[in-house]
């Protein structure tokens, strides 16, 4: 497969602060889920989910969601924008930042997080009448290839912000079941990553419903995946830079593989592509 070409690649990515770090300047409050974030106020006076390097999963998770979350919005997905954070001690002080650990209270980390711009007036579920309403819907579709490549081991998560005064666009959050979280493998089970509500899949009618996703990926190159992956922290991972190169190049070469697992929940009990047209389509095998 031909390299992705870098004068088309190298806009699609987030800039990336180098020059001017974020850090946390307040605590807002604690935010629900098991990896117990925190809202904090940036130092860009933007608000962000904060994660934490000792939350009750493992280090490795924040890795996992900053890799996963700066490939998915590479490929033009609709996920909140990832930052490194620079928490400082005093204010893990002064706020009482804790983590709850098998019942035990523990002192949140200082040092770097990971952030994820928080974003607003959203709802966690749509009524399927108002589906119809959501300006992004295909995105749902686009997301699954993402999802089955990278190997999330949750259901597909999003939220939905009013769009216009009759319409809702959809974001995806909560990408840290990546990778199967800290464990960065890929256990390809096929009702891995889907959306809960399969209605979003009626549209699909072949291939080409994943496009330009779909295209995107199989073109990715060791190059744009490296680019991400040299901005994680390493004490995200724990300095264990062979385990970090396992994953890159595992996440490499699983690239040819993602129309069979696309494939593989078209085929499950849940026929979620009941509109698929044979004729229309080529062999998933290319």
């Amino acid at each position: 497969m031909a390299d992705t070409d870098l004068k088309c690649s190298l806009p699609r990515v987030q800039p990336f602060r180098t020059d001017s770090p974020l850090s946390a300047v307040r605590h807002i409050r604690r935010m629900p889920g098991v990896t117990q974030a925190h809202l904090m106020r940036a130092s860009d006076g933007g608000l962000y989910v904060t994660k934490f390097q000792n939350n009750p999963h493992h280090s490795r998770v924040l890795a996992s969601e900053f890799l996963a979350t700066r490939i998915g919005l590479w490929l033009g997905l609709p996920m909140p924008s990832v930052e490194v954070i620079e928490v400082p001690e005093w204010l893990v002080n002064r706020a009482l930042l804790r983590i709850e650990n098998d019942d035990r209270l523990t002192r949140c980390a200082s040092g770097r997080q990971v952030a994820f711009r928080y974003v607003s007036a959203v709802m966690e579920s749509l009524p399927r009448r108002l589906f119809d309403r959501v300006t992004n819907a295909r995105d749902f579709i686009r997301v699954l290839v993402f999802d089955k490549w990278v190997a999330n081991c949750d259901n597909r998560q999003a939220v939905f912000m009013k769009d216009s005064d009759q319409g809702y666009f959809v974001k995806f959050i909560d990408q840290h079941h990546c990778f199967d979280a800290g464990r960065w493998t890929f256990p390809d089970l096929p009702h891995h990553g889907i959306y809960e509500q399969h209605h979003v899949y009626r549209d699909v009618t072949g291939w080409q419903s994943f496009e330009p996703t779909l295209s995107r990926v199989e073109k990715l190159s060791r190059f744009d995946l490296w680019k991400f992956a040299c901005e994680i922290p390493p004490e995200w991972y724990e300095h264990d830079t062979a385990a970090l190169s396992r994953l890159i190049e595992r996440l490499y070469r699983r690239r040819p593989i993602v129309r069979e697992l696309v494939a593989s929940f078209r085929s499950s009990s849940l026929n979620p592509f009941p509109n698929w047209m044979e004729k229309s389509n080529i062999s998933a095998k290319r």
